[in-house]
């Protein structure tokens, strides 16, 4: 068959492929297009009696209160009356509140009307920098400084931060079974039942009481002591003396109309006609954890505008696909130069390309549980990518030869109403929501930290739904550090704490809204065949930009033999006769280089294999770890050197 003839069966095959898509989706039943579902949440049985009684020995709340004043009526209210100078909105949440707060003598101070700073009540935390309660609950963070605790004889030298939150309601999710902990004989017998949980990377202390889940949480790492990596070990002493000074602060019942947890699925009738993506769980072959899938999660979690402010917008991996580092997997160069140079990720047969713009087409594709060394209890192996990367409508280059998409050029917005939580510097950013019948709260990545604190995103900043953040960036401890992307997360309640689950449905109910059409679902061989390719993305160069056509150096990158790369044998010949992979590290300061070549495979397996980076925020990007795996920071490591090189 000739080639002319190839192109033209090619040609009418794609054709009526398209013919009978447009015919059949107008009359296509719902379940044919997608299959979603809504969470399953439970809800806790708040015991106010016993919180109330928890109150009986303060005499300022039980005595009779002659004047008659606001802070008359049950031990509970008057308390609130008086906290909330310090815990605004307290009285709303819906479950009692319990912070490291000296109650006893902040209510003495109030009677004798001497009450000072707040710091003077919090134990030694010496910051309450995030307070917000609702009709769900409450979610609070405290800062500790060593050296205003020196009796712990903490080796780590920055700031500790401390979260704690009380569920009014706690999803429950169908999937890998999450630990269950240890006992705490130190705390049992303030808290009954109180269970340790090394999970995500933070360690966590979750209990019972007055018949509502808590949990205590520390960002930490698992290993020995460092001046600017927190060890778990020291992170216990912190949790323990936070839950030690813990103490009933305020909270009130709530109305609550109902128990279930609001809809979250609503779909546009009308199938879109270019709209594609795969199922929930089929990433990129071989690109999950220790040879694992994705996460078959078709959960829609929560009615969320959708982050881009414009369509169309393309889910796909930023690691895996054209211009990825192939996540430290390493990377097999298959001829070609510049921007048209090809190669391929180790796990697959996938050929790439260093040109971005490639990368802005449908189908979707999930990447939750894509390979990345962070841990994620919904993942199959235990570790992967925590969310989802989005690309924005288009790839604007710098010029005609550039490889590398211009940033800021698209805005992200609130997912939901609700308030921000990040500190200043930091790279993440937090959208908390807790309204009746949802506590949820979703994450933002790689977008610039100078333009959010610009923009006042910091702590606290209430935020409306459709409200814009800050451009699409970026941003990956440096600028240009990754692809032009957002990473979009979204963390839910438990009975261990906050936990990242599949955002993936989630965003994909949220598109169908914002583009007016359901989309079709695909396979490997249907997306072969009739992919429907995004908008041209060639954009007009900038006469005054520079070319980029290199990428950053990634921790593992594979070389070619440039004299083979020359020659006349085929991509297959090529990559075995001569790929050779390159190992570059950083240890105790000085740039470590080892190389070894395919044959060597198994022998040149990277040492750290098993080693795990921690995601959030206030993680140091210096030591070993950290440069390490400087390729992709999905976290909050950048913070020390943004703080420290700010404009």
């Amino acid at each position: 068959m000739t080639l002319a003839l190839k192109c033209c069966c090619f040609a009418m095959l794609l054709a009526a492929s398209s013919a009978a898509a447009q015919q059949t989706a107008p009359d296509a039943a719902p379940e044919a297009t997608a299959k979603m579902q809504a969470p399953t949440v439970a809800r806790a049985e708040v015991d106010w009696a016993a919180a109330q009684a928890a109150l009986a020995g303060f005499a300022q709340l039980t005595a009779p209160d002659q004047a008659a004043g606001p802070a008359a009526g049950d031990a509970l209210t008057r308390l609130n009356a008086v906290t909330e100078k310090i815990f605004p909105k307290i009285a709303t949440s819906s479950v009692p509140v319990l912070l490291p707060f000296d109650t006893a003598a902040f209510l003495r101070d109030a009677a004798a009307g001497e009450t000072g700073a707040a710091a003077k009540y919090l134990a030694g935390f010496q910051a309450l920098t995030f307070f917000y309660p609702g009709p769900s609950g409450y979610d609070a963070e405290f800062a500790l400084e060593p050296r205003d605790a020196p009796n712990l004889d903490l080796t780590f030298v920055k700031h500790i931060d401390v979260q704690i939150s009380g569920f009014a309601l706690v999803y429950q999710l169908d999937g890998p079974a999450a630990a269950e902990g240890s006992p705490v004989r130190e705390l049992e017998s303030d808290f009954p039942g109180i269970r340790r949980i090394l999970l995500e990377s933070r360690v966590r202390y979750v209990f019972t009481r007055f018949g509502v889940p808590y949990a205590v949480s520390i960002l930490c790492f698992d290993g020995a002591k460092r001046l600017r990596r927190l060890s778990c070990h020291e992170a216990d002493k912190v949790a323990v003396r936070f839950l030690k000074a813990l103490g009933i602060v305020g909270g009130a019942p709530q109305a609550v109309a109902g128990k279930a947890a609001p809809p979250t699925i609503e779909r546009p009738d009308k199938i879109s006609a270019d709209f594609t993506f795969y199922a929930p769980g089929d990433i990129l072959p071989g690109t999950g954890m220790r040879r694992q899938s994705g996460r078959a999660d078709a959960t829609v979690y929560s009615r969320i505008r959708f982050p881009m402010a414009h369509a169309p917008a393309y889910t796909n991996s930023q690691s895996f696909m054209n211009w990825g580092n192939c996540d430290h997997t390493g990377r097999v160069r298959l001829g070609g130069r510049g921007k048209d140079a090809t190669y391929r990720c180790r796990v697959n047969t996938v050929r790439l390309v260093h040109d971005e713009t490639k990368n802005y087409a449908y189908p979707w594709r999930d990447n939750f549980c894509e390979h990345r060394y962070f841990y994620v209890g919904q993942c199959p192996a235990g570790l992967g990518h925590q969310g989802e990367d989005i690309r924005p409508s288009a790839c604007k280059l710098r010029n005609q030869g550039a490889d590398r998409c211009e940033p800021y050029q698209d805005d992200v917005v609130a997912v939901r109403d609700g308030v921000a939580l990040r500190d200043p510097g930091e790279q993440a950013l937090y959208l908390v929501v807790d309204t009746p019948g949802e506590h949820i709260r979703f994450r933002y990545l790689h977008m610039n930290p100078h333009m959010l604190d610009a923009a006042g995103l910091t702590n606290g900043h209430p935020l409306r739904e459709g409200e814009v953040l800050g451009p699409v960036g970026d941003y990956g401890r440096r600028e240009g550090g990754t692809t032009y992307h957002l990473h979009f997360d979204v963390q839910v309640p438990t009975r261990q704490g906050w936990l990242f689950v599949n955002p993936y449905m989630t965003l994909v109910a949220a598109y169908e809204r914002l583009i007016g059409g359901r989309g079709r679902v695909v396979d490997e061989a249907m997306a072969a065949v009739a992919a429907t390719p995004g908008p041209d993305s060639a954009a007009k160069p900038s006469a005054s930009a520079p070319e980029s056509s290199h990428p950053p150096e990634a921790d593992v990158m594979v070389e070619r033999d440039e004299q083979a790369a020359e020659t006349g044998k085929s991509d297959s010949e090529r990559e075995t006769v001569s790929a050779r992979h390159c190992q570059t590290r950083f240890v105790k300061g000085h740039r470590r280089r080892h190389c070894w070549t395919d044959g060597a495979e198994e022998r040149g397996r990277r040492s750290h294999a098993h080693a795990v980076r921690a995601v959030d925020r206030r993680v140091s990007h210096h030591g070993y770890g950290a440069w390490h795996h400087r390729g992709h920071l999905h976290a909050r490591h950048g913070h020390a050197w943004s703080r420290h090189n700010r404009a």
